[in-house]
């Protein structure tokens, strides 16, 4: 490793060109990453629901669609913007009542049942079909359009819109979560650094990391826009202490070393192995997420593991070429610590350790059972604000047309008109079915198919299938309608066992089963591998399984609070947030631990050795804990976009959490459980 030291130090003006240079495509790779904001796409390939979306996009050329609704606005010009919007590119078809019914059929032929759903005094529903995906770029072009196109004279729903939405939302806010952040965490960095420029620097170095790691997703094709907006606040939170740990080595050598050269040569090789050890444990938890069904927990773990990665690689390549660079400032912009000292929270550890020992206990089991009643919301368009276009579209839709929930059914040609009505009436007579509406079914008032215009024909019948509309009085997401989609599928398999119910209603149920199994699998993998790693670092049996509680007692902890508060949090927060939290805060854990055992090696007493623990670790935990808090906090309280706000906010309070918890609990452990330790510890000299 000394040859390392002295070849970073040697080409440390190699290494600042190299990074200049790096920046430049990292730039261009940010600027062209695809962004996905359907977090419905994520969900497992071969899922029958998915496959049913294929069917709709390759057979009836309507990947997407959205239902516009118009105010006051008179024939003519509804014509005109039925025609502005065919003009535009992706648009399959543009449907009115009128075009359902044709010139020659009145309105008035059609059931209440149907036309309640289409029209009501001064407004018109209007059905734009789309030959893309929700969430393709055309489609969302295409809403933007047919929204310039309405003005204020009309709303746009559906899925895309709200897809629009969210995109619209994040991209207006993606800049302040940065900036915020970056400000809130050199604030904590200047009052408890001992120097004003070293923060600037050390924000400069991760922020390189972290623009490196953007501009590489590139080469993933895309990443969520929940990896975007929490990868660059953690990596900053989670990489932090790693710089902190090198300046305050290179500080303490200046003072013994005859040059800052030699000083910081020696840093790089004494951090270089206990910056490693740390990583290891953050990238496992991060790669965890790796496990999940939900493809979206790939894509957020492997973005950040690449992020942690290479904050490790700027910490022990630039940040030093940094610190040499600027070491004449850094000694002239010095300043006293405002670091608050810990003595009577030691001292008030080292008395009641017996007492927070039995707290820990006895909250424990509550605290498992609460955070597993969390009360979490699968529903995707709780994020959008009721202000925007998608939620009064969606608000009107429900409130005066009686539109919850709108699905497809989709079943074979060969199945006989007489076997889809009677499937059709079965469903009818479910609870919360509020109508349904097939080809097949308008025989039943007089109405053939040979006076139904063909464009309305196509979007019900391709050559294949048919298409049958299906309404719920039912929200998305609920248990009423997902044991609604149970009794649909089950009618429609005894009448085409091929036979697939799309929409957002059976997508979300599929992404509310695969994340419940998600959530297992994430925590367990997380813990295995980081108990893995813990003991290989630790070289003991006894301490990962001790550490690994109290950090998991963090977590829930931090997730019971929503269930003690009614908090709803949305459904990946549950998931990931553990995973993220015991990988990024058991290095608080490790790094006292690590002390107490050095001290114990030593000869030490159990009491003796936690004190010095404490004095030395503590202040570090602190520092640490803080810049993290101070990462995700603000972006946790600005955020509009509930989806990410609620998780910034879980994470800026697990981080403080578990500060708290190895503050007080860990010590009481370490004590406690010493002769267990001892004899399942392999320390330098050998087993004690």
């Amino acid at each position: 490793m000394k040859k390392l030291g002295d070849f970073i130090v040697g080409k440390r003006k190699l290494i600042l060109i190299i990074t200049l240079l790096l920046i430049i495509p990292s730039i261009i790779g940010y600027a062209f990453t695809k962004v996905n904001f359907d977090i419905l796409t994520y969900l497992p390939k071969d899922i029958e629901t998915l496959k049913g979306e294929k069917i709709l996009t390759d057979d009836f050329s309507s990947g997407a669609f959205s239902i516009i609704i118009t105010n006051n606005m008179k024939d003519e010009k509804l014509i005109e913007l039925e025609n502005n919007i065919r003009d535009i590119e992706t648009v399959e078809k543009v449907i009115s009542v009128d075009d359902i019914t044709g010139i020659g059929i009145p309105v008035s032929v059609l059931p209440s049942k149907i036309t309640d759903r289409v029209a009501k005094e001064n407004e018109r529903l209007i059905l734009v079909t789309f030959k893309n995906s929700t969430s393709d770029d055309t489609t969302l072009n295409a809403v933007e359009e047919i929204r310039n196109l309405c003005k204020e004279e009309a709303l746009v729903g559906g899925m895309s819109a709200m897809v629009l939405d969210t995109k619209e939302l994040f991209n207006s806010e993606m800049l302040l979560y940065v900036f915020i952040a970056v400000i809130f965490c050199i604030l904590v960095l200047e009052l408890f650094l001992d120097s004003y420029i070293v923060p600037v620097l050390l924000i400069c170095n991760i922020g390189v990391a972290i623009l490196i790691n953007m501009g590489s997703n590139i080469i993933l094709g895309s990443i969520s826009y929940i990896t975007k907006a929490i990868v660059a606040i953690l990596q900053l939170g989670v990489t932090t202490d790693f710089s902190i740990f090198l300046y305050h080595k290179y500080e303490a050598l200046k003072k013994t070393e005859k040059t800052k050269e030699v000083a910081m040569s020696k840093a790089i090789k004494e951090t270089f192995t206990s910056v490693i050890g740390s990583s290891l444990t953050t990238i496992a938890g991060f790669l965890a997420l790796c496990t999940m069904k939900l493809t979206l927990g790939m894509d957020i773990g492997l973005v950040m593991a690449k992020g942690v990665i290479l904050g490790v690689v700027c910490v022990l390549t630039l940040f030093p070429a940094l610190l040499l660079t600027f070491d004449k400032y850094i000694t002239k912009t010095k300043h006293k610590e405002l670091l608050p000292k810990f003595n009577k929270v030691n001292k008030f550890v080292l008395k009641h350790y017996k007492l927070i020992f039995i707290i820990f206990i006895i909250l424990l089991v509550p605290s498992f059972f609460a955070q597993k009643k969390a009360p979490v919301y699968y529903k995707l368009d709780e994020s959008i604000p009721e202000s925007y276009g998608y939620s009064m579209a969606t608000k009107k839709l429900r409130d005066d047309y009686g539109l919850v929930t709108e699905e497809m059914i989709l079943i074979s040609n060969k199945v006989p008109s007489y076997e889809i009505n009677k499937m059709t009436d079965e469903i009818n007579n479910l609870d919360g079915i509020s109508f349904i509406i097939s080809p097949d079914s308008l025989t039943k008032y007089g109405i053939t198919e040979s006076m139904i215009p063909e464009m309305v024909v196509n979007i019900y019948k391709s050559d294949n299938y048919k298409m049958i509309i299906l309404g719920s009085d039912y929200d998305i997401a609920t248990d009423e309608l997902n044991s609604q989609i149970d009794d649909v599928n089950k009618i429609i398999k005894k009448y085409d066992k091929d036979s697939i119910f799309v929409g957002e209603g059976p997508l979300t149920k599929d992404l509310v089963n695969t994340t419940a199994i998600d959530f297992v699998n994430v925590n367990y993998s997380s813990i295995i591998v980081i108990f893995i790693l813990m003991a290989i670092v630790l070289k003991s049996i006894s301490l990962p399984v001790l550490l690994v509680t109290a950090i998991e007692f963090a977590i829930f902890i931090n997730m019971g609070v929503p269930y003690i508060t009614g908090t709803e949090i949305p459904f990946i927060a549950s998931i990931v947030i553990g995973t993220i939290q015991l990988g990024a805060t058991i290095d608080y854990a490790i790094l006292m631990t690590t002390k107490y055992l050095e001290e114990r090696e030593n000869g030490k007493d159990k009491i003796s050795s936690i004190k010095e623990s404490l004095n030395t670790s503590v202040p570090s935990i602190f520092v640490s804990a803080m810049c993290f808090f101070a990462a995700t906090i603000g972006v946790g309280i600005i955020s509009k976009i509930d989806m990410i706000g609620s998780l910034c906010r879980l994470i800026s309070r697990g981080a403080i959490i578990s500060m708290i918890v190895v503050m007080m609990v860990v010590p009481s452990i370490l004590i406690l459980f010493d002769k267990l330790i001892m004899k399942t510890t392999i320390l330098k000299k050998g087993k004690c």
